[in-house]
């Protein structure tokens, strides 16, 4: 089993508890000789300066899916569903004082703070014909498509990569990466992870935050897997 190149969330999975960028998670990964590609749930341009710090080519997934690009000098693609977002987010506003996260840079969801009913919210979102879900990320609640997620999101960046989805291990820590997991080769959850993550990977690793993404890719090498 060998693996042409690994997909990796940023919060919680290459980062320390502080969400400040692991150094040892970053030195790792500049070690590496396969693509690495960011996926996360935060906007482009914070994933394209991610990419940027650690030293890749600007292959990004932003947005759980919704946005993409390959690389630094491409402008990024975006799917076109933010306007159920919009309708989504003005019925539940007239329930709760919600606060929109980054809303001038959002293109393709709507992410909220967490300071409301989650489930009551979901419950209320069920009796209405939007064609969005709401997931909770641990830093953001997003308002996202269901045609969009972090799946998606890898195989039409696998596609201009050259490659196929399941060329790819896939290392994450929450909810919104487990579509990442299912299409790609191999997922591996950090220690930290949330239940879902865990049950959709096939290894989870003993340390947690950057330090689980260290030993996820230790892992990988120990095996002959990338």
């Amino acid at each position: 089993m060998k693996f042409k190149a690994i997909v990796v969330d940023i919060d919680g999975t290459i980062t320390c508890e502080k969400r400040e960028l692991h150094m040892g998670a970053v030195e790792k990964i500049r070690s590496l000789k396969v693509p690495v590609v960011l996926a996360t749930g935060n906007i482009l341009c914070y994933a394209r300066t991610t990419s940027r710090l650690i030293g890749l080519d600007g292959a990004v997934i932003a947005e759980n899916g919704g946005a993409i690009t390959v690389r630094f000098d491409l402008q990024g693609t975006f799917e076109e569903s933010l306007e159920e977002c919009e309708k989504a987010y003005s019925f539940l506003s007239e329930h709760f004082n919600l606060t929109k996260l980054d809303p001038f840079y959002r293109k393709t969801e709507i992410a909220l703070s967490r300071d409301f009913d989650l489930k009551k919210a979901l419950d209320l979102l069920e009796t209405q014909d939007f064609d969005v879900e709401m997931i909770d990320t641990k830093y953001a609640i997003h308002i996202k498509s269901t045609r969009i997620n972090k799946g998606v999101g890898l195989q039409k960046l696998a596609g201009l990569m050259g490659l196929e989805a399941e060329d790819f291990v896939a290392i994450g820590d929450s909810a919104n990466d487990v579509e990442m997991f299912e299409v790609s080769g191999f997922g591996i959850a950090v220690g930290n992870g949330d239940e879902r993550i865990k049950e959709a990977a096939n290894y989870v690793t003993e340390a947690s935050f950057g330090d689980g993404a260290v030993e996820a890719i230790e892992f990988l090498e120990s095996n002959g897997w990338i």
